[in-house]
């Protein structure tokens, strides 16, 4: 990976950080897109001190603010004139009902909307980088999201684990839909999942009934570390197994199959449309 400028969002913590860690390893230029500088400045630099790597940087972006993505987007354009990998990671789960800065539900808002609008803004640097790659971190949550055009932000019926199945969902059908409008240019686009890693979004859910304990009790037993989860990240950032390959989910450094929500084409060019809108595209930057 030397030579080559990496993105990571949410690089501070979890999958981010075990990512920023390993390609910071493999001699990789690497930007973390951090909301909270004062964590995320120290885990920068003790990777740097790990990797011998003293090129990483934390750069500010909130991904609940579109004026913070289009600010940092601005300044990434104008430092660097390459980017061969764009990592979107980081995500979140709100139990109850929060909103962005902008009226986006908070869950949509950052893991897909957030990211819809920053890869946008970062194509003309990614299509004049050779070879360059999109990842998204979806979810096995993805298989139950369910994608309603008309209530997006879930005005109505809120629940945490369904926006967070929605917004898993969205970053599928948007990976796939971006896959196809890049086909011919140097730019992959891929989505992946990267397994029940034991992460703080365990954390959030309140332990209250014997079942809800025993749940977690067997949820324990079954996830895997941080470095595990990252693994078919890594890989989709660093193998030459993947060149060229697009539009794929994978887990497990494996394609796999999609939910069936998945192959409707009408609802993930709908998708893609009304997010245009949403986050105020240009037709400057549409592609």
């Amino acid at each position: 990976m030397r030579g080559k400028t990496v993105l990571i969002t949410g690089a501070n913590r979890g999958i981010g950080k075990e990512t920023t860690r390993a390609i910071a390893g493999r001699g990789a230029t690497i930007v973390m897109g951090c909301r909270n500088l004062a964590i995320a400045q120290p885990v920068c630099e003790a990777i740097r001190k790990e990797s011998g790597n003293p090129q990483i940087e934390v750069m500010h972006v909130d991904l609940a603010s579109l004026g913070s993505i289009r600010e940092f987007a601005k300044q990434f354009c104008e430092k660097y004139q390459q980017l061969d990998v764009l990592f979107n990671n980081a995500g979140v789960l709100c139990l109850s009902r929060e909103e962005t800065l902008d009226g986006f539900e908070k869950t949509m808002g950052i893991n897909y909307f957030g990211h819809f609008l920053l890869t946008r803004l970062l194509l003309p640097v990614l299509e004049q980088t050779p070879e360059a790659r999109i990842i998204n971190v979806s979810s096995i949550a993805h298989l139950w999201g369910r994608i309603d055009l008309s209530d997006l932000n879930f005005q109505k019926g809120y629940q945490g684990m369904k926006a967070y199945a929605r917004s898993k969902l969205a970053l599928v059908l948007f990976t796939q839909e971006l896959a196809e409008r890049l086909r011919g240019s140097n730019v992959t686009a891929n989505s992946l999942y990267p397994g029940l890693v034991e992460t703080e979004m365990w954390n959030l859910v309140p332990e209250q009934k014997w079942y809800q304990v025993i749940l977690r009790m067997a949820e324990r037993l079954i996830l895997i570390s941080k470095q595990e989860g990252a693994q078919t990240g890594i890989y989709l950032a660093c193998s030459d197994e993947v060149k060229g390959i697009t539009g794929k989910y994978f887990y497990r450094k494996r394609a796999r199959i999609t939910s069936r929500r998945c192959k409707d084409i009408r609802l993930q060019k709908e998708l893609w449309q009304l997010s245009e809108k949403l986050t105020g595209l240009s037709e400057a930057v549409r592609s």
